[in-house]
């Protein structure tokens, strides 16, 4: 029916897909309440971006990480 390649593929294909799907929300979410900290207290807003850059950074990195793991 289905081959084992083929199935393995489509599991490597799924797992960027939920990697990538996850760091987007993460995304979202981290300028979500960076905006609301931000909103909340505007003489802090150079200490909540350093934060928030930071905090993007590492979600992404969670998609080269699945991209570099399914691709060896």
């Amino acid at each position: 029916m289905f081959s084992i390649p083929l199935l393995a593929q489509l599991s490597g294909n799924l797992h960027v897909a939920l990697a990538a799907l996850g760091a987007a929300i993460a995304v979202g979410l981290i300028g979500m309440k960076a905006s609301e900290a931000v909103g909340r207290n505007p003489g802090a807003s150079t200490q909540i971006l350093v934060q928030s850059i930071l905090a993007i950074a590492f979600a992404e990195a969670i998609v080269f990480y699945a991209l570099f793991l399914v691709g060896s």
